[in-house]
């Protein structure tokens, strides 16, 4: 598989297989994304893995605090989206929804949907990605360039992800679980394992603006 092929599969799956992953090659693919590019180098990403009984264990204290949030570190989307980036969201999950044949008044269902993100969408191994928290928004960019790294080395290597912003709102249980220190925050989760092809959520494929929209080529 080459990158391109990589870059197209890549989907955010959000129903995957049972099947464990191996401790050895969860870890070939988080040491390969620490080529990732930082600024200066400074490497900023902190990275812990769950797997098998701790994972299981992490996932139950979680189900007993869905409905009760913490206080968000940073706000996922700017208050009051403006457009484009409104509707692109709305027809996101819009799109989502439909896949499961859950239509927008069905409130209960929706919910029930968006709390498997506690559950990692079933996935084998739950990531967080954390960073110190006096750095500032490049270093932010950076790790999320080490998670895209990982990503496509997942996809690589027959397995697939989802990034969860959803654990911004979560951290208070990861961080006393995982015992991260204070001077951490927890800035993004993501589900890594097999994807279940006969899923239809994973029958997604989120709309892509058109070119013209957001690039411009001068001198071409």
């Amino acid at each position: 598989m080459d990158v391109t092929e990589a870059v197209t599969r890549r989907i955010s799956v959000r129903a995957f297989k049972s099947d464990p992953v191996p401790g050895a090659l969860l870890r070939e693919i988080l040491e390969l994304a620490h080529q990732a590019p930082s600024g200066g180098n400074l490497q900023p990403w902190r990275v812990y893995a769950l797997a098998g009984e701790p994972l299981a264990e992490f996932k139950a204290k979680v189900a007993a605090r869905i409905g009760t949030p913490d206080e968000p570190e940073y706000d996922v989307y700017p208050a009051d989206l403006w457009e484009p980036f409104r509707t692109r969201r709305f027809q996101a999950g819009e799109d989502l929804y439909a896949t499961l044949g859950i239509p927008r008044e069905d409130k209960p269902a929706r919910l029930r949907q968006f709390a498997n993100n506690a559950a990692f969408f079933g996935a084998p191994v739950g990531l967080f990605f954390c960073l110190e928290r006096k750095l500032g928004p490049p270093q932010w960019s950076d790790v999320g360039m080490y998670m895209q790294t990982l990503m496509l080395l997942a996809v690589e290597r027959g397995l697939d992800t989802c990034a969860q912003e959803f654990w911004s709102r979560y951290h208070g249980v990861a961080t006393e679980f995982l015992n991260i220190p204070p001077e951490l925050m927890v800035f993004s989760g993501m589900s890594l394992g097999y994807r279940d092809e006969a899923h239809p959520i994973n029958s997604l494929r989120t709309r892509r603006a058109p070119f013209e929209d957001w690039c411009e080529l001068r001198g071409f």
